[in-house]
């Protein structure tokens, strides 16, 4: 199990993000238009420098559902490895069953 602190983060990161996604767009459309004057631009690349670090999206990190981790996940099931094996081993997940030999 994760830190409760650090998925707490990334919730509030998350939430900035979907806060300020439509400003940082309409910024950025600005900022990189070629057919606006330069100070245009740079003003807008300004109030873009002024938001938040953690209202951009690359700041975001993938964590498990189930348990927190933000070590190999997987995009598709939204889970780390350690959570599917534990779930598919209890039966949890249709179709997968933990392989023998």
């Amino acid at each position: 199990m994760a830190k409760v602190s650090m998925v707490e983060r990334e919730k509030k990161r998350v939430a900035l993000v979907q806060k300020f996604a439509a400003k940082r767009a309409a910024l950025k459309q600005i900022a990189s238009d070629d057919s606006l004057t330069m100070e245009e631009r740079f003003k807008a690349r300004l109030k873009l420098a002024k938001l938040p670090r953690n209202s951009s999206a690359t700041r975001l990190h993938n964590r498990c559902q189930v348990t927190g981790r933000p070590k190999a996940y997987y995009r598709k099931l939204k889970m780390s490895r350690i959570a599917l094996r534990d779930l598919a081993s209890q039966g949890q997940i249709p179709g997968m069953v933990k392989s023998s030999w």
